[in-house]
């Protein structure tokens, strides 16, 4: 059975290497280094000319994922503007102060993609305090796929909740594994957890140091990482030879 591959990139540099790399489908956002947040609108749009199918984070600001109603309104308009310019779908979540799902806030969200967008639940459904009732309204909720570490800092440590999830979603719904994950730990992953879907940065350490300058005023971070086309396609090989033993 195929494995497919979700690189999650924040660039234009990275888009085109995840292409170039041979990505199965990219989750489009900003700020990688903070879990990512919503893309620009020329971003997006951009992406929406490329051959690959297209998820748009929909994350206004960091942090956790209980939101104001202006942060909502900012959701629903991103969310629309994905639409508009026809990329595959967008990334959403949201939780109530209880650490539920927020199920009002989610089928507001959800009325906006009308049916037009691919739906992920994105990580916040990693901090639900039951994954098991938070899976379930994720499918009643009409969700494609929910996006997860297992409930740990990354997918490997959260295998054992991983494979239960799989077990438990019986086809319903997809579990796209992310968090950690590198060619050198994708084999075991998937052996470990039966996932079908894997999410990964596939970035390495820029291979250039930032301009001195631009460190000073507070323009580049000191320790910047790109989005590899050779770890991208490391990563293809890697699930191409677990692939054969599934």
């Amino acid at each position: 059975m195929s494995v497919l591959l979700e690189v999650c990139v924040d660039d234009i540099a990275g888009l085109d290497a995840a292409q170039k790399g041979g990505a199965d489908r990219i989750e489009l956002c900003s700020s990688l280094g903070c879990g990512g947040l919503t893309p620009s609108a020329g971003l997006m749009a951009e992406a929406a000319t490329r051959s690959l199918p297209v998820i748009a984070l929909i994350r206004p600001r960091s942090g956790g994922f209980v939101y104001s109603e202006a942060e909502a309104r900012i959701m629903l308009q991103d969310i629309a503007l994905a639409a508009e310019l026809g990329l595959a779908g967008v990334a959403i979540g949201a939780l109530t102060p209880e650490r539920q799902l927020d199920r009002p806030l989610l089928e507001r969200l959800i009325r906006v993609a009308n049916g037009r967008l691919q739906l992920t639940l994105h990580r916040a459904f990693d901090l639900v305090r039951d994954p098991g009732a938070a899976l379930e309204v994720a499918i009643a909720l009409g969700f494609q796929r929910v996006l997860t570490s297992g409930g740990a800092p990354s997918a490997l440590a959260g295998s054992a909740q991983l494979a239960a999830l799989v077990r438990q979603s019986q086809g319903r719904i997809r579990i796209l594994a992310g968090s950690g994950i590198r060619p050198d730990k994708v084999a075991a992953l998937l052996a470990a957890t039966g996932v079908r879907e894997v999410h990964a940065s596939c970035r390495l350490p820029a291979s250039e140091a930032p301009a001195a300058e631009l460190l000073e005023f507070g323009f580049s971070e000191a320790l910047s990482r790109q989005t590899s086309a050779e770890e991208v396609r490391a990563m293809q090989q890697q699930i191409s030879s677990q692939e054969d033993r599934i």
